[in-house]
C-alpha cells in the first residue's frame, strides 16, 4: 500500500481523533491569521480567563479553550502526544468514547482551576491571565490507558519500547511536574485533566464505563431467581463470545510486536469489534 493509501487508511479508521486534530488546527490557523490580518485577538474570546470574575462574563470558554491554541510550538506537541496517547487508547477502548474524554478532562481540568481561583483569589485573580490549550484533555485521555492498561507495550516512533506507564509517566512530570511556578494555571489544569483520566480508568477497570454510565445507557440485565420461596436478583454473565476471543488476540498481537504487525485484514477486524465497545 502507498504512502497515500495508509494516511487514508488511517484517518478512516481513527475518524474522532482526526477530527480532534483538525478543528485544533484549524483553530490556531483562525486565531493567528485573523489576528495578523484584522489585529482582532480571537483568544480573548475562546481562551478561559482565570480571574473567575471575568469567568462568569466567557463561561463558554471553560469548553473552547481545550481547542484553542496560540503558538506553533505548543499546537505541534499538544497534537503529538495526543495522537500517540489517542491511537493507543483507540487500539484497546475504541474510538466512540474518545471525545467524551477528551472533552470532560478539558472541562475538569478548567474547572479546578476556577475553583482554586475563587478559593484563593490573591494567587489566581491578578491580571489577565488566559488559560489555552489541550494538555489537560490529551493527559486525561493518557491517563486512562496508563491506569487501564499499564504495561501496554507502546513503540515510539517504530524505535523505542517501553511500558505505556512510564511512557505517560515520562509525559507527566516534563509537562506538568517540573518547574510549577511557571505556567502554575495551566500545570494545575492538567493535573485536573489527569485526575479524571484516573477516576475513569479506575472505574472502567473495575467494570464501570462512566461514558455509558453518564449518557443512560442500559446496564447489564439482572435475573430474578425464586427458591425455597424467597426471591433473589443476581447480575446476569455472559461467557466470552467468539469477537471478544478475537479482540483479545488482536491485542495481545499488538502488545507484543506493535500495531503495525497486523495485516490488512486483522486491522480491519479490529476496527470493527474495537466500535461495539
Amino acid at each position: 500500500m502507498s504512502i497515500f493509501g495508509d494516511l487514508k487508511d488511517t484517518f478512516q479508521r481513527q475518524q474522532v481523533l482526526t477530527q480532534i486534530i483538525i478543528v485544533n488546527v484549524a483553530i490556531f490557523l483562525t486565531v493567528n491569521i485573523v489576528g495578523n490580518v484584522s489585529h482582532l485577538q480571537l483568544v480573548d474570546y475562546l481562551g478561559m480567563p482565570v480571574n473567575s470574575n471575568s469567568f462568569l462574563r466567557k463561561f463558554w470558554t471553560l469548553f473552547t479553550y481545550m481547542f484553542t491554541h496560540e503558538g506553533l510550538g505548543h499546537v505541534f506537541w499538544n497534537m503529538v502526544n495526543f495522537y500517540f496517547m489517542a491511537q493507543i487508547f483507540f487500539t484497546i477502548m475504541g474510538q466512540r468514547t474518545l471525545l467524551y474524554l477528551y472533552v470532560m478532562s478539558g472541562i475538569t481540568g478548567g474547572a479546578l482551576l476556577i475553583i482554586l481561583g475563587m478559593l484563593f483569589p490573591a494567587a489566581f485573580n491578578q491580571g489577565n491571565a488566559t488559560l489555552i490549550g489541550a494538555s489537560a484533555s490529551v493527559l486525561g485521555v493518557g491517563a486512562v490507558m496508563a491506569i487501564y492498561s499499564p504495561n501496554y507495550t507502546v513503540f515510539l516512533f517504530g524505535v523505542f519500547q517501553l511500558p505505556y506507564k512510564y511512557f505517560y509517566l515520562i509525559i507527566f512530570v516534563v509537562t506538568t511536574l517540573i518547574d510549577l511556578s511557571e505556567n502554575t494555571g495551566g500545570k494545575i489544569s492538567h493535573m485536573g485533566g489527569a485526575l479524571f483520566g484516573v477516576i475513569y480508568g479506575y472505574a472502567l477497570k473495575n467494570g464501570n464505563d462512566l461514558f455509558k454510565f453518564s449518557f443512560g445507557f442500559k446496564k447489564k440485565s439482572k435475573l430474578k431467581v425464586v427458591s425455597n420461596n424467597k426471591t433473589y436478583t443476581t447480575t446476569s454473565v455472559k461467557p466470552k463470545s467468539t469477537e471478544e476471543h478475537t479482540m483479545d488476540e488482536l491485542l495481545d498481537k499488538i502488545s507484543k510486536s506493535g500495531y503495525d504487525s497486523l495485516t490488512k485484514s486483522e486491522k480491519d477486524e479490529l476496527f470493527r469489534l474495537s466500535q461495539k465497545k
